[in-house]
């Protein structure tokens, strides 16, 4: 059985507490909310710090602000479960409210947090083995070693980060909002991550993700679509998120593809919008943007499936999500 090694648990009730805590023990310290993600990653001794500060207890965390013209803000500490259930991000920022809704388990969902979701450490199918086998193998470079499994004569990590809730987030334009003791500031979403599997988010050791702000919804039309082997619990292999805005003749003046759990960061379709904008969704228009999405998914060798099925099923996936975002303008 995996235990978790010997760590000092620390639970400040703010975030200035936090980050006193994160300025003492940065170096040798990690941040947990729900743990559904730090802690097995502990037991596999993927990571053994000595010190978890858990801001589980921080109640500025867990609210969610605002409405759908304003905008909302969404507190990192609320859990999956609360954002899949909450009224307004259903109706208005449904893509967000799907993804929620499709992560893992009931159990997890009720425990596993936005943040959490938004931070959580890539996976391969090399590096999520027990130690002793990872051992055996010889470490790779995401754990001290100085190979990558997948791709051997490559310098960088080629691990998959399976959010469901960072493709939903792009999709829609959100940005996030992260402080330390040296101020706050905010992003886009985009912006958070960058694609080497080791080193996947552009984020200070001493800051905490405090916010999720999305913006006004604006006749904002949203999906997510997810591919794995087992609906109950599994993580993606394949996540789609689409948006659109149409105007008053129903042509695009918004759209973003957004394709999830293919790479070491979340993949925006760049040509999906210039073929949208200030089109229809018609069937023309969806097989060409579905062509584009194809055509840049280059999943690898390291999660469930082939990486083959799964590239050819990102054209299926972004077909049925643009042919569903097509039947809601349709019916709204």
């Amino acid at each position: 059985m995996m235990r978790l090694p010997t760590f000092e648990h620390k639970r400040p009730a703010s975030l200035r507490q936090a980050f006193d805590l994160l300025k003492d023990s940065s170096e040798d310290s990690l941040l947990v909310a729900g743990g559904t993600d730090l802690y097995p990653n502990m037991k596999r001794r993927q990571c053994e710090p000595r010190t978890v500060i858990s801001i589980a207890r921080i109640r500025r965390l867990k609210r969610i602000i605002g409405n759908q013209n304003s905008g909302l803000e969404i507190g990192a500490n609320t859990v999956l479960s609360d954002l899949g259930a909450d009224p307004v991000v259903a109706k208005y920022y449904t893509v967000l409210s799907e993804a929620a809704t499709q992560i893992a388990s009931p159990q997890i969902r009720e425990t596993g947090t936005i943040g959490g979701n938004l931070c959580q450490d890539t996976r391969c199918n090399y590096y999520d083995m027990s130690y002793e086998w990872r051992s055996g193998v010889n470490f790779c470079l995401k754990h001290g070693g100085n190979v990558c499994h997948v791709a051997s004569g490559s310098k960088r990590c080629w691990a998959v980060f399976a959010s469901d809730i960072a493709p939903a987030c792009m999709a829609i334009g959100s940005r996030l909002r992260l402080a330390s003791s040296r101020g706050e500031r905010t992003m886009p979403a985009r912006e958070l991550y960058q694609n080497d599997g080791a080193a996947h988010l552009r984020k200070s050791k001493d800051e905490i993700l405090t916010d999720l702000l999305l913006p006004p919804s604006d006749g904002l039309i949203s999906t997510y679509l997810k591919l794995r082997r087992r609906d109950a619990i599994d993580f993606p292999i394949l996540g789609v998120a689409a948006a659109v805005r149409l105007d008053s003749k129903g042509n695009c003046r918004y759209a973003k593809i957004v394709l999830g759990a293919i790479g070491s960061c979340p993949v925006q379709v760049a040509e999906a919008e210039q073929i949208l904008l200030g089109k229809r969704l018609t069937q023309d228009t969806i097989e060409s943007v579905a062509t584009a999405a194809y055509r840049v998914a280059k999943p690898q060798d390291n999660t469930d499936l082939t990486f083959s099925y799964r590239k050819s099923m990102t054209k299926v996936y972004v077909s049925d999500a643009l042919t569903k975002l097509a039947a809601k303008a349709e019916y709204s």
